[in-house]
C-alpha cells in the first residue's frame, strides 16, 4: 500500500517512521507542515491523488493543551477542520484513514476505565477540537479507525519523562500531582498497534489504546526517577488546585483496551516495561 503519515517529526510520527522500517512492505510518504500543510484542502487533495495514497495516518494534531484555551482558531484548524480535509480527499480513493485521538473527550470523572462507546464529555478547547476531528473523519469517509491514546512520551521530543529527567537532574526537589490517574503511553506501542491494524486490515471503528496499569503523575515520576537512576530529587505530591492550569485536566482517564486487544489480538506491554525501554534508548542517545 501507499501510506501517508503526517505530523512525521511528532512523538508518534517520529516512531512510525521506525517501525517503517520493519514493515518494507509498503511505500511511505512522511510528512510534516513543510512537505504538506494539511490545513489547505487542494494540497492534500492534490497530494492524495497523485500519489495513489491507500491509506492516511494522521499523526498532527495542535497538542499544545494550555496554549489551546487561547488559540482556539489554530487548534480548532489542526485539530478538526484538517482531519475532516484529509478525510475527504482519502474518500476519493475509497482509501482508508487512522486518526489517533486522546482520552480529553472524556471528562475524567469516571471510576473505572473507559469504553469506547461511553458518552463523551471534553471540557478543554483541546478535548472538544479532537473530538469533532473524530466526528469530521467518521462523516466524510466509509472506512476509518479512530485510536484514543493518553499521556504519550517517547525518545522524541519534548514528553513528561524527558522534563521529569531533566528536572529530576537539576532540582533538588519537585511537586506533581498525585490525584490525577491515567495510564503512560510509550509511543513505540502504540506505533506498533497502528501497524498491527494495517498489515491485519483495518476494522472501522473507535479504539483505546495505551499501555496496561494504572498510576497517578506522581507515581510515574517516582518510577522515571528511580530507573533513571536520580536520587538528589525530593519528589512531593500534589493535589490539583495546588498546581492551578488553563485547560482542565481529567481527573481519571484510564482507558478501556479490550477491544483493540480482541480485534488485532495484540498483546500491550506494561507501563513500567515500556518506561525502562524508552529510557535505555535515552541513555543510549
Amino acid at each position: 500500500m501507499n501510506i501517508l503519515i503526517t505530523g512525521c517529526n511528532g512523538q508518534l510520527g517520529n516512531e512510525m517512521q521506525l517501525l517503517a522500517k520493519k514493515n518494507p512492505q509498503h511505500q511511505y510518504f512522511f510528512t510534516d507542515v513543510e512537505e504538506l500543510d494539511i490545513t489547505d484542502a487542494e494540497a492534500i487533495d492534490r497530494f492524495v491523488q497523485e500519489n495513489e495514497v491507500d491509506c492516511i495516518v494522521n499523526c498532527a494534531a495542535y497538542t499544545a493543551v494550555d496554549k489551546a484555551e487561547e488559540n482556539v482558531t489554530l487548534c480548532d484548524l489542526l485539530n478538526n477542520v484538517a482531519p475532516g480535509y484529509l478525510a475527504k480527499a482519502i474518500e476519493k480513493r475509497d482509501g482508508y484513514m487512522i486518526q489517533v485521538s486522546t482520552d480529553y473527550v472524556f471528562d475524567g470523572t469516571n471510576h473505572v476505565p473507559y469504553k469506547e462507546d461511553e458518552p463523551t464529555c471534553p471540557n478543554s478547547v483541546y478535548g472538544r477540537t479532537k473530538l469533532a476531528g473524530e466526528k469530521q473523519v467518521q462523516d466524510n469517509c466509509k472506512r476509518w479507525m479512530i485510536i484514543r491514546t493518553a499521556w504519550l512520551y517517547s525518545t522524541f521530543g519534548n514528553n513528561f519523562v524527558k522534563t521529569m529527567i531533566r528536572l529530576g537532574k537539576t532540582k533538588p526537589e519537585l511537586g506533581v500531582i498525585f490525584d490525577q490517574i491515567g495510564t503512560p503511553t510509550y509511543a513505540r506501542d502504540l506505533a506498533a498497534a497502528i501497524f498491527a491494524a494495517i498489515n491485519q486490515g483495518v476494522v472501522t471503528g473507535v479504539y483505546h489504546f495505551s499501555n496496561e496499569g494504572v498510576i497517578s503523575w506522581y507515581d510515574f515520576t517516582k518510577a522515571i526517577h528511580r530507573i533513571a537512576g536520580i536520587t538528589t530529587c525530593q519528589v512531593r505530591p500534589l493535589h490539583t488546585e495546588e498546581y492551578p492550569t488553563p485547560a482542565a485536566r481529567p481527573h481519571y482517564s484510564v482507558l478501556d483496551k479490550t477491544k483493540i486487544k480482541a480485534t488485532y489480538g495484540i498483546e500491550i506491554p506494561y507501563w513500567e516495561e515500556s518506561l525502562r525501554e524508552c529510557i535505555s534508548a535515552l541513555n543510549q542517545g
